[in-house]
């Protein structure tokens, strides 16, 4: 990093810090050195707050090139994005969307004529297509799998509805429903 893009990096945040940002950034498993060099720090001190936040289930450890390397825990991060579904969305406007996100998988359904994702897949290794129509057809699969992502979120949200809200709530004297 030059000089003059890391002093604001380093004066507003520790080193520690800026691991932490750069892990929960990761979009594939990183070594830890990468992950030290992008937060400006040594690759010591990324290694000791990487094993914390693998201690708190933030960040996963693997291997990348027989190299120790680091990824945001998926576990973890499918909590937080159905939490935060939970926190930002009624009840009421989850259901609105898991009824738009299933039309639109219907919609793409009927435009290709075809039953489900798997069958689409099938069909293009099968079918006679020109370039521009397998990029069509690639996005329409990549479209429809990212509506299926958004499904299980939503679905996972609806059903988990209730408990989130009721641990987030302040302690009163009623029982758990959890128990």
């Amino acid at each position: 990093m030059a000089e003059s893009n890391s002093e604001p990096w380093t004066v507003h945040m520790s080193g520690r810090e800026r691991v932490r940002h750069v892990a929960e950034l990761l979009d594939e498993p990183t070594p830890v050195q990468e992950i030290a060099d992008r937060a400006d720090v040594s690759r010591a001190t990324a290694d000791d707050e990487l094993r914390r936040l693998e201690s708190d289930d933030w960040v996963t450890e693997t291997t990348v090139d027989g190299t120790k390397a680091y990824d945001l825990n998926p576990v973890r991060m499918l909590f937080d994005e159905v939490t935060d579904l939970i926190e930002s969305h009624s009840r009421e406007e989850l259901e609105r969307r898991l009824t738009g996100l299933k039309a639109e998988q219907e919609e793409l359904a009927a435009e290709y004529d075809v039953g489900s994702l798997d069958e689409f897949r099938e069909r293009l290794a099968d079918e006679e297509l020109s370039a521009a129509e397998l990029r069509e057809r690639r996005n329409a699969i990549a479209t429809w799998e990212a509506i299926n992502t958004e499904l299980g979120l939503v679905k996972h949200a609806l059903q988990l509805y209730d408990d989130v809200l009721e641990l987030a709530s302040p302690r009163t004297d009623s029982p758990s429903t959890l128990a």
